[in-house]
Parts: C-alpha cells; sequence; structure tokens
C-alpha cells in the first residue's frame, strides 16, 4: 500500500541520516533508546575516528619546526581544518543525496568532477581573498604569511571538494553504503591532508 511505501522510505531516510552523521541507526524509536545503546550506536565511529585522527597530531609533530620558526602559522590552523572540513561535508551531503534520488551514477563521474572542481575553485578563490585580508589584520603578520595561507585554503577548498565528491562514487561502485562517507569522517581526513597543503605551502613561499 501507499502507507507501507511511506513507511519504507522513512525508515531508509532515517538510516541514512544517522549514517550522514556518524553513528549506527536505531532499530526503535528515538524516546524509547535507552542511552547505553545511544552509546554502543555512537562509539563505533568514535573509536574509528578518534584513531584516524591521530595521523593530525603526527603531521603537527612532524612540521613542529617549521611552527617554531613562525609562530604565527599556528593562528590559522583551525580555521583552515574548519574550512576543510565544511566544504567536504556540503559536497559529500549534495553528492550523496543526488544518488538517492538517482540524479548521478558512477558514469557521471567525469562530469560530477568538473562541477565541483570549477565551484571549488571558484569558492577557493573568493575564501582566498578574505584570508588574506583577515591576515593582514593580525599582528606580526606580513604579506608572505598572507599569502601562503591564501594559496592554502585555497588548494584546501579545492581538495576537499574533489575528495568529497569522489569517494560516495567510488564507494557506491564497491557495493559500500555511501552514507558511510559521514561527514565527521571526511573532516577527520581532510584535517590531515589539509595540514599537509598548508604547511607544504609554508615551506614553497616563506622558503623554511
Amino acid at each position: 500500500t501507499v502507507d507501507d511505501v511511506a513507511e519504507v522510505l522513512e525508515e531508509e531516510a532515517t538510516e541514512d541520516f544517522e549514517r550522514l552523521g556518524g553513528s549506527q541507526p536505531l532499530d526503535e524509536p528515538y524516546l524509547r533508546a535507552s542511552p547505553l545503546l545511544l552509546m554502543r550506536k555512537r562509539v563505533a565511529w568514535l573509536l574509528i575516528l578518534f584513531f584516524a585522527q591521530a595521523y593530525t597530531g603526527s603531521v603537527l609533530s612532524y612540521f613542529s619546526s617549521d611552527l617554531e620558526a613562525v609562530i604565527a602559522l599556528a593562528l590559522f590552523i583551525p580555521m583552515l581544518t574548519g574550512i576543510g572540513g565544511n566544504v567536504g561535508s556540503q559536497v559529500v551531503s549534495t553528492i550523496i543525496r543526488a544518488m538517492a534520488v538517482g540524479e548521478v551514477r558512477f558514469r557521471d563521474t567525469f562530469r560530477i568532477l568538473r562541477k565541483e572542481f570549477l565551484a571549488a575553485i571558484a569558492l577557493g578563490a573568493l575564501l582566498a581573498v578574505l584570508t588574506f585580508g583577515r591576515a593582514l589584520l593580525l599582528p606580526d603578520v606580513g604579506v608572505d604569511i598572507g599569502l601562503t595561507v591564501a594559496v592554502a585554503v585555497s588548494a584546501i577548498v579545492v581538495w576537499a571538494g574533489v575528495l568529497g565528491a569522489v569517494l560516495p562514487l567510488t564507494l557506491r561502485q564497491l557495493r559500500v553504503d555511501p552514507a558511510v562517507v559521514s561527514a565527521p569522517f571526511i573532516t577527520t581526513l581532510v584535517d590531515g591532508t589539509g595540514l599537509l597543503i598548508y604547511f607544504m605551502a609554508a615551506r614553497i613561499i616563506l622558503g623554511l
């Protein structure tokens, strides 16, 4: 019946939303779920993300000498990782939704990449200008550091956009639920790689 179909659609949509948030789907209504059940449904992803986040610390440790040489670089780390994670989450959510309603398939990968790449370039350019201006307003931050941050933010936005577009399509092709590429997962992935981009840009531009 129509009611049966609507119920199934609601259950599937609910499951996808919960996965996108980095949690396993609940098997019962939320108000009936115990705190222990909620913990069990969330702990697996949190542990995975906890260990995955460790490589971010490894990146910071590796480039610690660069941070000591130019302390101002540390000021922009939260902003850069935040922007990268947000862009990746936006793209992942958009692609998964388009896949769910049958708007895109794996054969559309090139068109999707081209579209997201161009969108990311435009967005990255805008954020680069704003970031450069913001950097120059801070004390003890020169044009060279402002340029470093601007280049890094544009590159991170493009990287996050491309990564967010490719992963759901690739996972679907491998018969893995694309919803597992949740916002927390893509954020963790982009954090570490974004820091690599940032410090490599600093080494090239600042000559560290």
